[in-house]
């Protein structure tokens, strides 16, 4: 089983695959003994549909006589009609909400190249997890799927259908069933996670989550992505500052700062309601690392706007930070708007706010040296040092920090590290001798 794309991608394929294992299949890691080989796609922007497709063909290319090649996902649920007649030796396209019919097509019920529409159906809940491209002491939690925010640059809402969130209860027993097999790390996901609770009764219903979710046990760092700035609330701000499972840090996906864009954009933030968020949280809660993304070059963005951004970057000092060149995508809103950009425009202005960011991630970085940090173990390296994270950093986007140690240690471990040097994007430190190890193993 591969999978591509963003944290939500990740859980479904667990989904799938518990789904699976709970009716009798193995997975394995080795794509030559498989009897089926699945493809979880992403199909976001192109460089990620490009990647997917790419995926597709090599397995195409390898697959053998005996095997099942299955494709799922965003991109099969936006292009699966198309890419069933470009790519023949694909036996099955799945929609995203399609999973539960993973044992019928392996039962033989399911005959021929198939594509499944089904994006705004009752979402599947998963029947069992099992972690196939992550160490089990992290794990992604997805609180909902589909999204109702109509960006005019995403095809999201398209793809995944409309916002649903997940019952409570459901999440709770997930989480309880993840920390039993050791799990340390709940990273929560959604199209946006703010809007958990949108489509129920009543409000308040991601503080009474995230209040929950600290209560399982074993669970340590709970860390929350893809918040929205205009359903940041002051509760939610309490609850992050208040609870110490979850991790001071925040991924708010901004775009961007001036008013003119953000209006195409059809954002409901405005730049002085994103600096008064920022402004808040870093007021109630001084340690927090902020995340955001922005979108370089989308259309009709002129010099001034593009230049308001630069300045924008060089003010909120964001700890980190990611930026996208637009990318055009049909059947989106923006797609149809005048004034688009050259490619080479984009990117250059990409380049730019990148290398702001680069000089503000040392600064930051900087600041760190001597202070004492609680870290995550993920690996354990040859000449003996090993590899991990700090509250500030999720997994595979963010820092990591090289550090030495006196006693041994395992992934999973949470030790306090001194930091020592600080890099662009990454520390190295001396971990303290006193740790108590809290291994999945």
């Amino acid at each position: 089983m591969k999978t591509l794309g963003c944290d939500k991608n990740t859980v479904d394929s667990q989904s799938a695959a518990g789904l699976l294992r709970a009716e009798g299949h193995q997975v394995t890691e080795d794509a030559s003994l498989a009897d089926v080989i699945m493809v979880n796609t992403c199909g976001f922007i192109q460089d990620a549909k490009q990647e997917s497709i790419d995926a597709i063909m090599d397995l195409a290319a390898e697959k053998k006589a005996h095997q099942l090649l299955i494709v799922s996902g965003c991109l099969s649920q936006r292009y699966g009609d198309k890419l069933a007649k470009l790519i023949p030796e694909v036996d099955f396209f799945l929609g995203v909400n399609d999973y539960s019919r993973l044992p019928d097509i392996l039962k033989g019920k399911s005959e021929g190249q198939r594509v499944y529409q089904n994006s705004c159906g009752a979402m599947y809940e998963e029947i069992g997890r099992r972690e196939t491209t992550r160490a089990i002491y992290t794990a992604p939690i997805k609180i909902a799927e589909g999204c109702n925010n109509i960006c005019s640059y995403c095809s999201i809402p398209s793809i995944r259908g409309f916002y649903r969130s997940r019952k409570a209860s459901d999440i709770i027993s997930e989480a309880e069933s993840l920390a039993k097999i050791g799990c340390k790390e709940l990273v929560v996901v959604a199209q946006d996670v703010t809007a958990y609770g949108c489509d129920l009764p009543g409000e308040g219903h991601l503080v009474r989550l995230l209040e929950d979710l600290c209560a399982v046990d074993g669970i340590h760092w709970i860390r929350l992505m893809y918040c929205y700035e205009d359903r940041i609330t002051d509760a939610l701000i309490d609850t992050i500052r208040n609870q110490p499972k979850i991790c001071k840090y925040l991924d708010i996906p901004l775009q961007h700062c001036s008013d003119t864009v953000l209006q195409k954009m059809n954002r409901h933030s405005t730049k002085a309601s994103i600096m008064g968020t920022v402004t808040r949280l870093r007021k109630h809660i001084p340690e927090i690392a902020l995340r955001t993304t922005l979108i370089a070059g989308f259309p009709g963005e002129t010099n001034d706007d593009f230049n308001e951004l630069l300045e924008f970057v060089k003010e909120m000092k964001f700890e980190r930070l990611g930026v996208f060149a637009y990318s055009k995508e049909e059947g989106t809103a923006a797609a149809c708007l005048p004034n688009q950009i050259r490619k080479n425009v984009k990117e250059r202005r990409r380049d730019r706010i990148m290398a702001i960011q680069r000089v503000i991630s040392l600064e930051s970085n900087r600041q760190l040296i001597g202070k004492t940090l609680e870290v995550l173990v993920e690996e354990t390296y040859e000449d003996g040092s090993y590899g991990g994270r700090t509250y500030r950093d999720a997994p595979e986007i963010d820092d990591s920090i090289l550090f030495t140690s006196e006693v041994p240690l395992f992934a999973g471990d949470f030790v306090p590290v001194l930091i020592t040097d600080a890099f662009d994007y990454d520390l190295t430190g001396i971990a303290k001798p006193e740790v108590k190890h809290e291994s999945a193993q």
